[in-house]
């Protein structure tokens, strides 16, 4: 924690190190609308109408972070997103029991296990078990 205090309200000036307290604090100015689009700039009082209004933006994400504020397309990408504040990792390898924050990290972890190599390339014929690997041996072939 280093006292830092990034997030100021438009307001008063009041300044805040998380994005939430940011935005629980500016309910305490009455008749204000603390909730505003990163992309029009149209404010509302709710957050729930400034969600809403989000989906308005094509293409946009509507979805955003409470802590730091990063926004998303899908609410199951912030979800999982979510998990870098808090630690979680709900998928766990069931040989070794190393956990994953993500589904498909644990996908790849299983290779280690298997030995499946999955990545094939076709001019020299080498296998690999992880996409990068594979992609980086594919830069040899093209100096």
């Amino acid at each position: 924690h280093t006292g830092e205090k990034p997030y100021e309200c438009n307001q008063c000036g009041k300044a805040f190190s998380h994005h939430n307290s940011l935005q629980i604090h500016k309910i305490s100015h009455p008749g204000e609308k603390p909730y505003e689009c990163n992309q029009c700039g149209k404010a509302f009082s709710h957050h729930n109408s400034l969600q809403i209004h989000k989906i308005s933006h094509p293409g946009e994400k509507p979805y955003e972070c409470n802590q730091c504020g990063k926004a998303f397309a899908r609410h199951s990408h912030l979800q999982t997103h979510k998990r870098t504040h808090t630690g979680e990792k709900p998928y766990e390898c069931n040989q070794c029991g190393k956990a994953f924050a993500r589904h498909s990290h644990l996908q790849t972890h299983k290779r280690t296990h298997t030995g499946e190599k999955p990545y094939e390339c076709n001019q020299c014929g080498n296998v690999f078990s992880h996409h990068s690997s594979f992609q980086k041996h594919k830069r040899t072939h093209n100096g």
